[in-house]
């Protein structure tokens, strides 16, 4: 069996800037840190932080009176700062950068008069922060939603998750334009989701079975292994390998491997090593080179 390993894959900036966000926290304010939704999706980095000190809940109203708390890299709506200012909290705000500018613009548009629709998944934790931003209606392409009944010509703004399938938001973006006459789209597609997705693209040309290694819960996770799927290549998403089956591999001579943009590489080495192949080679890529400055009260 040969392997080929996606290239870019595993951590993006956003989430390298989330995690070192919550580890800078540990090391300056008493412990616990309280983490507001899951830092990342991946249980092994959620796990990781907790073990030195990091709590992670769901809720602002469960986090005690004056604690420290990081808002996730998902970004988070108004209310959740609200409901920290009430309760005497210090908020590091770990919210990714791009997410951040989402959110800035549908308050822009909303603010220019504009109607906002949002591309993306129903009840995904990013979903909840931008739409907390001001009104917006949500098209989801995995219930197949239509834009919204308003008149032709109402001005619009087109919003998009950031890690949606590239060619799925295509589709609904071009559903959108031929509805309205005065359409005004932002593509908001963060570079990771396009440049992985791409990468997958590339794997599905030489590869058997493609693995997506990654958390269940992660959306940038999910968009790769249909992305594989929508190529003709069958994929699993895995999170390790202790969740693959043998059978897979039935016939199988060319395995492709990549790992989303909240997934450790000790698990992409993990998997490589359970699989025992006889070679591993890498795709040629987009070399990353993003970085983003830490929040203000943590650069030193």
């Amino acid at each position: 069996m040969d392997v080929f390993l996606g290239i870019p894959r595993g951590f993006c900036a956003g989430v390298v800037r989330a995690i070192n966000i919550v580890e800078l926290a540990l090391d300056r304010y008493p412990h616990p840190v309280y983490v507001k939704h899951q830092i990342v999706h991946n249980p092994y980095v959620v796990q990781s932080l907790e073990s030195k000190g990091a709590r992670t809940v769901e809720d602002v109203d469960d986090i005690p009176e004056g604690a420290t708390v990081v808002f996730s890299a998902h970004g988070s709506p108004p209310e959740d700062f609200e409901k920290a200012q009430r309760r005497g909290l210090h908020v590091i705000d770990a919210t990714c950068p791009l997410v951040t500018k989402v959110h800035n613009e549908a308050r822009r548009y909303s603010n220019d008069g504009r109607k906002l629709i949002l591309v993306g998944h129903h009840g995904h934790q990013e979903v909840r922060g931008t739409m907390g931003q001001t009104s917006m209606h949500l098209m989801d392409d995995r219930d197949l939603s239509s834009p919204p009944g308003w008149e032709d010509d109402t001005p619009v703004a087109v919003l998009t998750q950031t890690t949606l399938s590239v060619d799925d938001t295509s589709k609904s973006i071009s559903e959108i334009t031929g509805r309205f006459s005065d359409v005004v789209v932002r593509n908001d597609l963060c570079y990771a989701t396009t440049n992985r997705q791409e990468a997958v693209k590339q794997l599905s040309q030489i590869t058997d079975l493609i693995l997506v290694i990654g958390a269940e819960n992660s959306s940038n996770c999910n968009r790769l292994r249909e992305v594989a799927e929508a190529n003709g290549v069958r994929a699993y998403l895995i999170n390790g390998p202790d969740e693959m089956d043998s059978r897979w591999f039935d016939g199988v001579e060319k395995v492709g491997i990549t790992s989303g943009a909240s997934t450790p590489e000790d698990m992409v080495l993990a998997v490589i090593d359970a699989l025992a192949p006889d070679t591993v080679s890498t795709i040629d890529g987009v070399d990353e080179d993003v970085s983003f400055v830490l929040p203000r009260e943590l650069r030193d």
